[in-house]
């Protein structure tokens, strides 16, 4: 790994991303967001879309988990979920790519392991992570290959509902620790910083945390609801 990426090791990496319906969609303000967590002492950046990694890079030199979220017609999958995607992200060359890695069928029928191999071969130096879901399917993408592996679904797919990443002092995260050959970076509703530290005194090569520290809406809401 690059000395870029061993910047990581241990360490925060904040999720910088605002969609279209969001009040903060906009790829020079997710520049400021990361130049303020950069301040704030993150040591890398998870980036949503080639013009917003763009940006960033103009506001800080860190590394970055870079993904494309686009809705196909034919497919579940949403996040790098086609070479449309990956070509994007290559004009822009993010340290890590991240991809959805639950085993839903991306467009055209396509498996993530097809899918996956292509992206490899055409692709051999660049590094890549894993979005899962579950136990068994974090397993299947460390046997893969990928570089990283990631706990981002979890409770987020049919297959993982009513899961919880913190569950049981975070189960999930310590049986794909004990059992996967590449290294984990922990990611979905890490939303205090004992959780983030716990995660890393885990075993865990990183942290990513993203709506709590990023998304001032949802933060407001936690308020509002605590109010009612």
């Amino acid at each position: 790994m690059s000395n870029n990426i061993n910047g990581i090791y241990q360490k925060l990496i904040v999720s910088c991303q605002a969609l279209p319906s969001e009040p903060l969609h906009s790829s020079f303000i997710m520049g400021r967001m990361a130049l303020a967590a950069y301040q704030g002492g993150a040591c890398g950046i998870r980036a949503n879309t080639r013009e917003d990694i763009a940006e960033i890079r103009k506001n800080v030199d860190l590394p970055i988990i870079g993904i494309v979220k686009r809705d196909y017609a034919d497919s579940d999958v949403y996040i790098t979920p086609s070479m449309k995607e990956i070509e994007e992200l290559m004009e822009v060359r993010p340290e890590i790519i991240a991809m959805d890695a639950t085993g839903a069928l991306r467009p055209g029928k396509v498996s993530l392991d097809d899918f996956f191999h292509e992206c490899k071969e055409k692709y051999p130096d660049q590094l890549w992570m894993a979005d899962c879901s579950t136990i068994q399917e974090a397993l299947h993408a460390d046997e893969l290959g990928f570089d990283f592996i990631g706990t981002t679904m979890v409770g987020y797919t049919p297959q993982s509902r009513g899961s919880k990443i913190e569950a049981n002092d975070f189960e999930i995260i310590r049986t794909i620790l004990s059992q996967a050959k590449h290294p984990v970076i922990a990611e979905g509703n890490i939303n205090t910083p004992e959780k983030a530290k716990r995660v890393i005194q885990l075993g865990c090569y990183s942290v990513v945390v993203g709506s709590i520290i990023t998304r001032p809406q949802l933060i407001t809401k936690t308020f509002t609801e605590a109010l009612k």
